[in-house]
């Protein structure tokens, strides 16, 4: 019974495309047929002896061909950071365009009010207070750890 394993197709491509060997070589060079070298380009999973004759062509050992779970791993975590600082910089954008949409608002009211006393100057400094402080914890928690 021949043991399952899954190389890394980035990798594995990487390296091919390097060499300006095409699929056709590959598989040649490995002894292996062209399906193979198609289905692990895909990401299926493939048999010890064929990741043993990859690595022989390629002359490295078996363990580069691999995937590195550490790296996969990093890789997912650093995509989520990403994401959660593009989703914190969206939320500021969204709370700046809605103070100054009911702000604008808020004004035009004033204006037309028949007493002159400005009231829309205190919600102004209040909320103000708010998206300025959001606004700075967006910026400091990207140069905290957002951007490596």
């Amino acid at each position: 019974m021949s043991v399952i394993m899954q190389v890394d197709d980035a990798k594995l491509k990487r390296w091919r495309d390097e060499r300006c060997w095409s699929q056709e070589h590959l598989a040649e060079t490995a002894g292996v047929s062209l399906r193979t070298v198609q289905r692990l380009e895909r990401g299926e999973s493939v048999s010890r002896e064929t990741v043993m004759a990859l690595a022989a062509a390629f002359d490295v050992g078996v363990e580069a061909l691999m995937i590195d779970p550490l790296e996969t791993a990093r890789e997912a975590d650093e995509k989520r950071r990403r994401s959660m600082k593009e989703q914190a910089q969206l939320a500021f954008w969204i709370h700046l365009a809605t103070y100054i949409g009911v702000i604008g608002l808020l004004l035009a009211i004033d204006r037309t009010d028949a007493h002159a006393t400005f009231w829309v100057t205190w919600p102004a400094i209040g909320w103000g207070v708010g998206v300025f402080a959001h606004g700075a914890a967006v910026l400091i928690s990207s140069f905290a750890g957002g951007d490596r």
